[in-house]
């Protein structure tokens, strides 16, 4: 695989995904970012949104993170994350409850408006999820 680079996804639980990736496509604030072998190193911040790990085999594995950062450096990928889930271990339920919970501190009227700002973009994930 001498595309691939490595991808680490960390949640405080465990290691969400470990492996090689060809790309990797993730929400920064300053919108979604695709990272390939030989990418310049980078530590930036990401918002609530889906990551997606495309392999070289065209295969590919989504995660819905809340928000968390990311280092790249030497061909290595590390997300560090509050909360980290592959897309495929998302029940309904959960699902339901998180959109739940987003609109309602969404109505709140005393929210910042970053805060407004990233609970849209989680919003905006979870309506993926529901694709």
């Amino acid at each position: 695989m001498e595309d691939a680079f490595k991808v680490e996804i960390i949640s405080p639980e465990n290691i969400v995904y470990t492996g090689d990736a060809a790309m990797t496509t993730m929400p920064s604030y300053e919108g979604d970012m695709s990272i390939l072998k030989g990418h310049i190193p980078l530590i930036t911040f990401l918002r609530p949104g889906i990551i997606k790990v495309k392999k070289n085999d065209n295969n590919s594995q989504d995660f819905f993170i809340e928000e968390g950062t990311v280092e790249f450096y030497d061909d290595s990928l590390v997300i560090l994350s509050a909360s980290a889930k592959n897309t495929k271990d998302l029940s309904k339920d959960f699902i339901d409850k998180i959109t739940k919970e987003t609109e309602q501190k969404l109505e709140q009227k005393d929210i910042t408006d970053q805060d407004r700002y990233i609970l849209n973009h989680k919003l905006h994930a979870i309506k993926e999820l529901r694709i």
